[in-house]
C-alpha cells in the first residue's frame, strides 16, 4: 500500500476533534451510550459530525474545517448544544477531562465497528485501556513539504501543549501524581512518539513504503505519533492535547496551534534540524508530570525554564500573529490560565480537595461541559 497523495487545503485553516466522556447521572460512572446517542444525534443537523470511538463509552465530535477561532467556537457551540441535549433525553451525562478518574478499564466493552475490533485483536487490554479523551487539531498546509516542516516546528512546542491542555490527573480512582496521565496510555503503544526527521515528502513516501513493505502499517492511522501528516485531508494532526473541560478552552488551544503554525511559516524563527529532538523526551515526560511548572530544556541554548516561564515568551512572539488571526481572545483564555486559575488538571484536583468524591468531581465537569454554573 502506498502513501496516499496529499490533498489541497486552505493554509492555516483548522479542523477540531473531542473526544467525550459519556457518564451515567446516576453515578456519574461511564457507561456505554454511545449507540443510542448516535443514534440521536442522526436526527439533528449540525456543522461537523459525531462519530463512535474505540470503546462505547465515549464518543468523538468533530468540527467541519474552520477559517478562525471564531469559527472553531461556533461550530464546537453547535455540536455541544445538541450532544447535550440528545444526552438528556437519555439521562446521560458528557464531560471533558483526558481520563475518567475512577472508571475500570475491564469493565469497558469495544465498541462493534471492524476498525476497532481489529484494534481489540492486535493490542488486547491496551484497547480498552485507551479509553482516554483527547483534542486532535488539524491545520491546513499549502502543500506536503511545508506541512513536514511545520510538523517539526510545532514538535518544539508539544510539551506547551501537553501543559496547558492536561485534565488527566487521576486513573481509577487514584491520583497519579500526573497532570496529563492519558498520554502515558498513548505511549504504550508501539508506534507511538515523534515522527521522523525528514523535511520533503518524496523522502517521506520512501519511509512510509519501508514501514509498509514491512506489514507494520498499512495507512497513515496506523501511526500514534504526537503529530502526524494527514494526506487525504491535506493537513498535520496535532494528537497529545487532552479534552478539555469546555469548549472555549478547546477553541483557545486550537487557536493557539493556528498561531503557531503563521509565526512558523511566516518568520521561521529557528532552523529545523534532529538536534531538536534530543530534549524532546524528557520536555514531553516533564509536561506530562508536573505540568505548567515542568522543565523545558531549549533545544537551541540547552537553557533551563519552566513551560510557565517560556509559554509567556512564546505569547509576546505570538501577539501580532494572534492580532491578525482574530485569536487575541483565546491567546487571553490561556495567558489567565498560567497567571492564575492553573490547567484543567489543577482544576479537577482542586475540586476533588474540596468534594472528597470522584464521582461529584464527574458531575460538575458535566456542568462545565454544558456551560452551567458550578457550584463553590
Amino acid at each position: 500500500m502506498s502513501l496516499e497523495r496529499f490533498a489541497e487545503s486552505g493554509a492555516l485553516s483548522l479542523g477540531v476533534e473531542l473526544e467525550l466522556q459519556i457518564v451515567s447521572t446516576h453515578d456519574y460512572d461511564l457507561t456505554p451510550g454511545a449507540r443510542d446517542l448516535l443514534r440521536l444525534m442522526e436526527r439533528r443537523t449540525i456543522p461537523g459530525n459525531v462519530t463512535p470511538e474505540v470503546t462505547d463509552s465515549m464518543i468523538e465530535l468533530c468540527t467541519g474545517v474552520c477559517a478562525d477561532h471564531a469559527e472553531v467556537l461556533a461550530q464546537l457551540g453547535a455540536i455541544r448544544d445538541a450532544l447535550v441535549a440528545s444526552a438528556d433525553r437519555l439521562n446521560l451525562g458528557l464531560c471533558g477531562g483526558g481520563t475518567h478518574p475512577f472508571q475500570q478499564w475491564n469493565e469497558r466493552r469495544i465498541f462493534d465497528k471492524p476498525r476497532f475490533r481489529q484494534l481489540s485483536e492486535l493490542y488486547g487490554y491496551l484497547s480498552k485501556q485507551f479509553t482516554v479523551f483527547g483534542q486532535h487539531v488539524h491545520v491546513g498546509c499549502p502543500g506536503p513539504d511545508e506541512a513536514l516542516r511545520l510538523l517539526h516546528g510545532l514538535s518544539r512546542f508539544i510539551p506547551h501543549l501537553i501543559a496547558l491542555s492536561a485534565s488527566s490527573p487521576y486513573v481509577q480512582g487514584a491520583d497519579t501524581g500526573f497532570h496529563s496521565a492519558r498520554l502515558n496510555s498513548v505511549f504504550a503503544f508501539p508506534l507511538s512518539g515523534r515522527a521522523p526527521f525528514v523535511l520533503d515528502w518524496a523522502s517521506f513516501g520512501r519511509y512510509f513504503d519501508k514501514m509498509a513493505r514491512t506489514g507494520v502499517v498499512r495507512s497513515m492511522k496506523d501511526f500514534y505519533w504526537d503529530i502526524r501528516p494527514k494526506p487525504e485531508y491535506g493537513t498535520i494532526e496535532v494528537r497529545v492535547l487532552d479534552t478539555p473541560l469546555t469548549i472555549e478552552k478547546a477553541a483557545a488551544m486550537a487557536a493557539l496551534i493556528q498561531c503557531l503554525a503563521r509565526w512558523l511559516t511566516l518568520e521561521r524563527p529557528f532552523p529545523l534540524s534532529e538536534d531538536d529532538y534530543l530534549p524532546y523526551t524528557f520536555n514531553r515526560f516533564q509536561a506530562c508530570r508536573f505540568g505548567l511548572d515542568g522543565s523545558f530544556v531549549d533545544p537551541a541554548s540547552a537553557e533551563h525554564r519552566t513551560l510557565r516561564e517560556d509559554l509567556y515568551l512564546t505569547f509576546a512572539s505570538l501577539q501580532p500573529h494572534a492580532v491578525a488571526l482574530g485569536a487575541e481572545p483565546a491567546l487571553a483564555l490561556l495567558r489567565g490560565e498560567l497567571t492564575g486559575t492553573g490547567n484543567d488538571a489543577g482544576w479537577i484536583r482542586a475540586q476533588q480537595g474540596r468534594e472528597h468524591l470522584l464521582a461529584e468531581v464527574v458531575r460538575r465537569q458535566c456542568l462545565r461541559w454544558r456551560g452551567a454554573p458550578v457550584p463553590g
